[in-house]
């Protein structure tokens, strides 16, 4: 499937972005090991999301959506029940991880696998911790990649470090530790995004933080809880970078997420020049949440170093877009993690982006952009990556000519309707 774009005129109006989806998957599967029954809404209905209903459903939890509202019959963890089958997560590493880490709990054998760019992602970060614990997990290549089987039960705690920040891998073990003797600790990792420690702690977790490095996590019984999600601030982020491209625009998006662990982006933009203006913040459900206002902007070159990745991880593509309009370099490092995302992010920005006269070199750990460039339509490739597919399609708003984008339907994954949304701000 593509999707053409072209030059587009001012984005004017006010809208609120699809549900978050990192907080939508959490809602959905902390539910299902809650007990009683919790209601999540608006609930994100994109292909990963559903992918994560769909498995809970394999595994014996009740679930209705009726519009947004998505309602969970929980039972706790022992209402969880072995799959008939294999346990399919689509496209979605956060529902093979986290699921991962929740099944390894369980005293029965699950075998969890995806699609063919899902089953060429890196499982081994989660398949050590929880292998510590006393899951018994095999994959492919040396237990690395997926499938992963899963053979459950009887865990005990560890003290497990952290050697990359990833918010999915600190979840696994958290979650298994949800059902472990003794203590799990957590070293390192706080700077990831954090939705699954605050819906623990909304949920009634046993789970404690030392300073801002650790957390220990013991055994508990999770009650069910009505849960509002925000807007995600990752589907946001290419409605504003678009918005600051474009002349003139001015855009009042509401309600979006706004935990620190994910608004990276929003101080890299203000580093840039352009204005981004916070209102109507409050906290509900222990995530914070606020109405977000941004125009037209001229825009300068920065640097991104390591430590600020995490905060901004699937809006880095963005910022070589960005760095097509700005005055002087813009410069990433330390987003060696891209490589293994849907695509490998880093080559994939790159090379589409040159297809548009881009002036960007690729770094092993990032890329360095010449600006300001004139960018001209042209043929490009999703890659299967619908964070690139999006960061393209902004590209294509201030570029001339028609840009047409190949594998255009992996949007769904994250955000239904975004060329829709895109064309209804252009007028």
């Amino acid at each position: 499937m593509e999707a053409v774009f072209s030059a587009a005129g001012p984005l004017r109006g006010e809208l609120a972005v699809p549900a978050d989806k990192s907080i939508s998957h959490r809602a959905a599967i902390l539910g299902a090991l809650a007990e009683g029954r919790t209601v999540a809404r608006p609930f994100l209905r994109s292909e990963d999301c559903m992918s994560t209903l769909s498995c809970l459903r394999s595994i014996g939890v009740e679930w209705a959506l009726s519009g947004d509202d998505l309602t969970v019959e929980g039972r706790g963890p022992q209402g969880w029940r072995q799959a008939s089958g294999e346990l399919d997560a689509g496209n979605s590493a956060t529902t093979m991880r986290l699921l991962a880490g929740a099944l390894a709990g369980r005293p029965f054998t699950s075998v969890i696998t995806g699609d063919e760019s899902l089953c060429k992602r890196p499982m081994g970060r989660i398949v050590e911790p929880l292998r510590r614990m006393g899951a018994e997990i095999t994959g492919r290549e040396d237990n690395t990649m997926p499938p992963l089987t899963v053979r459950g039960g009887g865990l005990t705690g560890i003290e497990y470090r952290m050697e990359v920040d990833s918010a999915q891998v600190k979840s696994a073990v958290l979650l298994a530790g949800l059902q472990a003797g003794g203590e799990t600790r957590v070293v390192g990792g706080r700077s990831s995004r954090d939705h699954t420690e605050r819906m623990l702690l909304l949920m009634g977790a046993d789970l404690s933080f030392e300073g801002e490095d650790a957390m220990t996590m013991r055994a508990s019984r999770l009650q069910a809880r009505e849960i509002a999600i925000p807007g995600d601030i990752s589907s946001a982020a290419f409605i504003l970078a678009a918005a600051v491209l474009v002349p003139g625009s001015r855009l009042k998006l509401s309600g979006v997420g706004l935990n620190p662990t994910r608004a990276g982006f929003l101080s890299v933009l203000n580093t840039m020049g352009a204005l981004v203006m916070e209102s109507n913040y409050s906290e509900t459900d222990n995530e914070p949440r606020g109405d977000l206002e941004v125009g037209g902007a001229q825009l300068n070159g920065i640097e991104v170093e390591g430590r600020h990745i995490p905060a901004m991880i699937d809006e880095v593509p963005l910022l070589a877009v960005l760095g097509c309009r700005a005055r002087g370099e813009t410069v990433v490092r330390g987003a060696g993690e891209l490589r293994v995302k849907e695509s490998d992010r880093i080559s994939a920005v790159c090379g589409e982006l040159a297809k548009m006269g881009a002036e960007i070199t690729e770094l092993p750990d990032g890329f360095v952009v010449h600006g300001p460039v004139g960018l001209q339509g042209a043929r490009v490739d999703s890659r299967g990556d619908h964070r690139i597919a999006m960061a393209l399609a902004v590209a294509a708003l201030c570029a001339e000519g028609e840009t047409v984008i190949d594998g255009w339907e992996c949007v769904n994954i994250s955000f239904p309707g975004f060329e829709d949304t895109l064309h209804d701000l252009t007028g």
